[in-house]
């Protein structure tokens, strides 16, 4: 049984793994767009440099990412904090999943709506603003929710720099008690609720994404076994 101090140390690496999540996340957003729109630019050295990027960094390992930007970055003289080089690590692999997400979602929507927007004098910018994007956001979501969990997953290799995220604190507990079964069996759990958590928020976001542009999304795995279950109790 973990004493109350060593369940503290584990709730305090859940939490930086959450900032990791987070962080990751938020940051690898901005730059799943920057890539994913320079992929569809008509200018062929936007188009080259979002190829290089998404090549580049989804080819690149994590760990290795993050030894770089703690150990190699400072001998350029740029010094990051283990946390910040983590975030800025998972972030670059997990934007070039996303920005061929973003990519493959603006190509999805119906030429035939770009161009009923051409015809009303829209500028590029204001199609994509107006038409473009709040369509394709809403196909975004579901790959965007399993970008997230493998985000979540990949948070613990960062703990090789030092980051005392929830791996790491595990480590840390079972190493001090030798109490392997429970201590990972928290970490199990933990990352699940964790997860739970992030599907459920991201599963409010779809919806309010496909309502915005009068759409009804597909209903939840737990919804359609609870209709189902409803259906089959029905004399």
């Amino acid at each position: 049984m973990l004493s109350a101090a060593l369940i503290g140390r584990l709730l305090e690496g859940a939490l930086y793994t959450i900032y990791l999540t987070l962080g990751g996340a938020a940051l690898g957003l901005v730059f799943a767009f920057a890539a994913g729109l320079a992929r569809g630019a008509r200018s062929r050295v936007l188009r080259g440099i979002g190829f290089v990027y998404i090549e580049f960094f989804r080819g690149a390992a994590v760990i290795v990412l993050a030894f770089w930007f703690v150990y190699a970055l400072p001998s350029l003289g740029w010094q990051l904090e283990p946390l910040w080089a983590g975030i800025l690590a998972l972030s670059l692999n997990i934007g070039a999943y996303g920005a061929e997400v973003v990519r493959g979602a603006i190509r999805a929507v119906p030429q035939a709506q770009v161009e009923a927007a051409t015809a009303l004098n829209m500028t590029g910018w204001q199609r994509m603003r107006r038409v473009v994007l709040p369509q394709a956001f809403v196909a975004m979501v579901p790959p965007f929710t399993n970008n997230l969990i493998e985000l979540l997953k990949a948070s613990a290799v960062v703990s090789v720099v030092s980051i005392p995220e929830l791996t790491l604190q595990g480590q840390l507990v079972r190493n001090g008690t030798q109490a392997s079964a429970a201590t990972f069996g928290g970490l199990l759990i933990g990352y699940g609720l964790i997860a739970l958590v992030f599907v459920g928020l991201m599963r409010i976001v779809e919806f309010r994404a496909a309502a915005s542009v009068g759409r009804r999304p597909e209903p939840g795995l737990f919804t359609r076994m609870w209709r189902q279950a409803g259906a089959g109790a029905k004399p």
